[in-house]
């Protein structure tokens, strides 16, 4: 996968048997084992190896959850509960499913900015990038999917909202929408829609998995100083480094999880949740989960509901051509001291945004006397800096910007510290 040559030797009769006819041991060994990484990478790339683990984690639960879970209108709610209160260890397996679907997207949204400040979209790496950015949507769609499956209160009431948006689309929309519902309101024929697509969209999201991590072997692995190996004093060995490290970093994650799945397990849910759907009482706010709250944001920045729709899309659609528009040629922002502050602000701009998600639009924000900045209004203002970092200043950063010296290989400066403190 890597593209260097194979140093896997079979040791025993069966493994060179194996080897002959399906060489999956060999694969592994140059994918996993002698697969050769840059040595200076930081525990933020350890994230890949988390969201390995979680998406895993995810489908065991998920399987589990669905021996006992009923796709079906006047019994979805009670079959929830059922897990919970009659289950052998179904509160455990309920918990860690939903808390995981929150950490999941703790650890791809650190995963994606990691990307973003270090410059791992550039080339010659937009394919994975581009894979990264269909797993982000396959993901927000299976996390809608499944949060609508609790049939409380706001799950319900959120999945009306969302699915009628698809009908603001020209042309199309209203078939899109109707075929959601499976009928001409969200009811029972929804709920098996969307528990049918729930359950198959992670083997999607495994699959394209597959894809990112076959893309990142050819390509090879960026790192911090944006540089690529040069030689073999650049790189070391997979296995034992880089999974030890992997191995460490998932074990910290695990202990951030299991204090949500033991000490405050619905502290990231919504109390509307715990109540049966009824159609004819609507929540008072309807707010989804907190991972789409800046979208959400977006959404309702824009008075206009199909402008609203496309800027939601399209505040995601960005990052598929961001390779394109970002000119710089210094990969990683270590190098880069203005880049470095606009990205800060990105980041507190998207938290913003989170913040305006989760509040009422007509609510101030800012009060000022007996008036104020609204959510809504600081959301428009979050909307045109989100687009303006994508489109504008990414761009011409990348023209005007004065970089730091970069470093002629990844090794060069270690190796130059080494030898002033010999002079020393």
């Amino acid at each position: 996968m890597s593209g260097q040559p194979s140093t896997y030797q079979p040791k025993s009769g069966f493994t060179r048997w194996l080897d002959s006819r399906l060489p999956i041991l060999r694969l592994a060994h140059d994918s996993f084992v002698d697969y050769p990484t840059p040595k200076n990478l930081n525990y933020w790339w350890t994230f890949g190896a988390i969201l390995s683990f979680m998406l895993g984690m995810q489908i065991i639960t998920g399987i589990v959850l669905a021996m006992h879970y009923v796709p079906n209108a006047t019994m979805a709610f009670a079959s929830v509960e059922h897990i919970m209160r009659d289950v052998n260890y179904g509160w455990l397996v309920r918990y860690l499913h939903a808390n995981g679907a929150s950490m999941f997207f703790v650890a791809v949204y650190v995963h994606m900015l990691r990307g973003l400040y270090y410059g791992s979209y550039k080339a010659p790496r937009e394919i994975l990038w581009i894979l990264g950015c269909i797993i982000y949507l396959l993901m927000m769609a299976t996390g809608f999917l499944g949060y609508a499956l609790v049939w409380g209160q706001m799950s319900f009431h959120g999945a009306v909202v969302i699915t009628n948006l698809f009908g603001a689309l020209p042309l199309v929309g209203e078939s899109i929408r109707t075929w959601l519902w499976g009928g001409f309101s969200v009811d029972n024929a929804t709920l098996n829609r969307f528990f049918s697509l729930h359950y198959l969209l992670p083997f999607m999201i495994a699959g394209v998995v597959i894809l990112h991590v076959w893309a990142l072997h050819v390509s090879g692995q960026n790192n911090p100083i944006g540089v690529d190996p040069k030689s073999e004093k650049d790189t070391v060995k997979f296995t034992p480094y880089a999974t030890v490290k992997d191995g460490f970093g998932v074990a910290l994650f695990v202990v951030m999880f299991g204090l949500f799945v033991f000490y405050m397990p619905n502290s990231l849910g919504d109390v509307n949740n715990y109540i049966p759907a009824n159609p004819l009482v609507t929540p008072e706010h309807i707010v989804p989960e907190w991972y789409y709250l800046p979208f959400y944001a977006i959404l309702r920045a824009i008075p206009n509901k199909l402008m609203g729709v496309l800027a939601m899309f399209g505040s995601i659609g960005v990052l598929f051509i961001l390779p394109w528009l970002d000119t710089s040629k210094v990969r990683s922002m270590r190098f880069r001291p203005k880049a470095q502050i606009f990205f800060v602000i990105f980041v507190i701009n998207a938290l913003i945004l989170g913040w305006c998600g989760h509040n009422p639009p007509d609510k101030f924000a800012i009060p000022v006397g007996e008036g104020g900045l609204t959510f809504v209004w600081l959301s428009r203002i979050g909307t045109a800096y989100w687009f303006a970092y994508f489109v504008i200043i990414m761009p011409l950063l990348g023209i005007v910007e004065k970089t730091r010296p970069v470093p002629d290989t990844i090794s060069s400066p270690v190796l130059s510290g080494a030898a002033t403190v010999e002079k020393a």
